[in-house]
C-alpha cells in the first residue's frame, strides 16, 4: 500500500485570490476525508492564521507554516520522536530555523546603515499592515503573530534593497521577496519540509508515500519540485510559475475551482 499525502498553497489556490473562500472545494475535500488522503496545507502564513483557517476547512492533521520554517503535528496524528520541538495547544511542531527574535537581532544591526529605507512587521501598526496587504483588521493582526522571521516593507530603491539583501545574507540570514515584502529568516523552503513530514509519514506507516503538490506562484516552487506529482493551479494575479521537472500539470480553473479539477482527475 502507498499513502498519498495532499500538501497545498492556500491563498490563490485552495482558497479564493479574492474571497478567501474555499467552497469550490469542499466536494473534493469530502473525497478526501473519505479516502483518509490528508491534506497538509503549505503556506505562508502563520500557526495563529492557520488553526482558525483549519477548524473552518475542517482539516485535523499537519500543516506547515511560515514557507516551510515550521511543521505542526497534532499529537494524536504522529509520534514525536524528533528533536528541535516545542509543544503548543495540543500540537507538537518541528521548527527548521531559529526564532523570531534571532532575525529581529540581525535586523537591529542594519537599522543604522538603512534608517528610513524599511519598516518591520513587528512594528508596524495593524492598520498599516492593512493598507499594504489588503487583509481585514482581525485577519492583520493574526498575521503578525510570526514566530520564524521577520518580513520587512521595502521603502528604499531597487539598488539600496539589493545591498540591503546582501547585507542582511553576509549576517547568516535568507531572503525570500515577495510583493513589496522581503522576509528575513532561516534557510528553509516548502520543498524540505515536505520532504520531512514525508518521510514522517513513511517511518511510522512502514509505508511507501506518494506527494501531491499544488500551489500558484514562485514561493511554491521547491515544494513543487520536492513532491513526486507538481501541479500548478492558475492564478488571476501571476503566472504560473516555472518548475523543473519532467511532468508537471496544470490547471484550467483558477483557485479552489482549479484545485478540485486536477486532484478530481488524478485521483479518480
Amino acid at each position: 500500500m502507498t499513502k498519498t499525502l495532499i500538501f497545498t498553497d492556500m491563498d490563490a489556490t485552495l482558497l479564493d485570490h479574492y474571497t478567501y473562500s474555499f467552497e469550490a472545494a469542499k466536494t473534493t475535500l469530502g473525497m478526501l476525508k473519505s479516502k483518509k488522503i490528508p491534506v497538509i496545507p503549505t503556506t505562508s502564513k502563520t500557526y495563529a492564521e492557520m488553526q482558525p483557517l483549519m477548524e473552518r476547512i475542517g482539516l485535523k492533521g499537519p500543516f506547515i507554516v511560515e514557507n516551510g520554517a515550521a511543521i505542526y503535528i497534532p499529537s494524536s496524528c504522529l509520534e514525536n520522536n524528533s528533536n528541535r520541538t516545542i509543544d503548543e495547544n495540543g500540537f507538537w511542531c518541528h521548527q527548521f530555523i531559529a526564532g523570531k527574535d534571532h532575525w529581529i537581532g540581525l535586523l537591529s544591526q542594519l537599522k543604522n546603515q538603512y534608517a528610513g529605507q524599511y519598516k518591520q512587521f513587528s512594528k508596524m501598526s495593524i492598520s498599516e499592515i492593512q493598507d499594504c496587504t489588503g487583509l481585514d483588521a482581525e485577519s492583520a493582526s493574526l498575521a503578525v503573530q510570526r514566530e520564524f522571521g521577520e518580513p520587512v516593507l521595502w521603502l528604499g530603491n531597487d539598488a539600496k534593497k539589493a545591498k540591503f539583501i546582501d547585507a542582511i545574507k553576509d549576517k547568516g540570514a535568507s531572503v525570500l521577496e515577495g510583493g513589496r515584502f522581503i522576509h528575513v529568516s532561516g534557510e528553509c523552503d516548502k520543498g524540505k519540509a515536505l520532504k520531512w513530514l514525508a518521510n514522517k509519514y513513511k517511518n511510522q506507516y512502514k509505508t511507501d508515500t506518494k506527494t501531491i503538490a499544488l500551489g500558484d506562484s514562485n514561493n511554491d516552487i521547491a515544494m513543487l519540485e520536492a513532491a513526486d506529482v507538481a501541479v500548478r493551479i492558475l492564478s488571476p494575479a501571476n503566472p504560473p510559475p516555472y518548475v523543473n521537472k519532467d511532468k508537471v500539470y496544470t490547471s484550467t480553473l483558477m483557485g479552489p475551482e482549479g484545485w478540485s479539477e486536477m486532484l478530481t482527475q488524478l485521483l479518480s
